[in-house]
């Protein structure tokens, strides 16, 4: 029997999360562990001043009072009565494609299925009404059972978004490069009802690398993205240019 371990970063209540194990459970064992509220954005920060408490619901999920990253090293350390063979995060409400990768707690769930020596997976949905979590649930089988057959390198994962279409509308699969956004537009001053200023995060930028080839530009077709992702973030190409001029500072 496969083991899988799912979170997400949208609260284990979110509607994707759901999609995503009810699709699962069909062929693998399913443990579900899931922050307790949304924490989209948190990418991989971890909860290290406070105590981590779990929450066992009624339908068998795990919610958890920390982050995506919370989850899943609490999970494979704690909760699992067996180590999972993948972990899978989502199906995250909006994209992560391009530079949203950074933020996203949804990716940095299965970067730290990852770094525990699991292989790993982010899935997310892509469209204004977000209508079709069943879509991406089927698209989310289907990769899963090809990952566990063909294992990529150690230190990856695959980002995968699905346009939110009717499944007989997804054209297919194309594997992808990030693409990526303008500079995002600039914080909204406020006020709260007491008069002083509050701020709020701008809209994210429009897309400026988006064509062919890239994760935009494959969801803009009606297709789903694959993106490898790898989690060593090292430049290799600057590491002998650096030596030479760093030697004599």
């Amino acid at each position: 029997m496969i083991n899988i371990l799912v979170s997400n970063d949208d609260g284990v209540h979110a509607p994707g999360i759901i999609a995503l194990t009810q699709a699962l459970s069909e062929f693998a064992q399913v443990l579900t562990v899931a922050p307790d509220r949304n924490c989209s954005g948190a990418s991989n920060s971890l909860t290290l001043t406070n105590p981590l408490r779990i929450n066992n619901l009624d339908n068998g999920y795990i919610s958890v009072n920390g982050t995506p990253t919370d989850c899943v090293h609490l999970a494979i350390r704690q909760l699992c009565q067996h180590e999972p063979d993948i972990v899978v995060s989502g199906i995250n409400a909006g994209a992560n494609m391009g530079d949203d990768t950074l933020y996203s707690g949804t990716v940095a769930a299965a970067m730290e299925g990852r770094f525990l020596g699991l292989p790993a997976i982010a899935i997310s949905l892509v469209g204004k009404s977000l209508t079709h979590y069943d879509s991406a649930a089927i698209y989310a089988a289907k990769i899963v059972k090809g990952l566990l057959a063909h294992p990529v390198n150690s230190d990856q994962i695959l980002n995968v978004n699905v346009p939110d279409l009717p499944v007989e509308q997804i054209k297919g699969i194309k594997v992808t490069r990030l693409g990526a956004r303008h500079k995002a537009e600039g914080m909204v001053k406020t006020q709260d009802p007491a008069g002083r200023d509050i701020y709020w995060l701008g809209p994210v930028g429009s897309e400026q690398d988006a064509g062919e080839g890239t994760d935009f530009g494959a969801i803009a077709a009606g297709y789903v993205s694959i993106t490898p992702l790898t989690v060593d973030l090292t430049a290799y190409n600057q590491l002998n240019g650096l030596a030479e001029w760093i030697t004599k500072i």
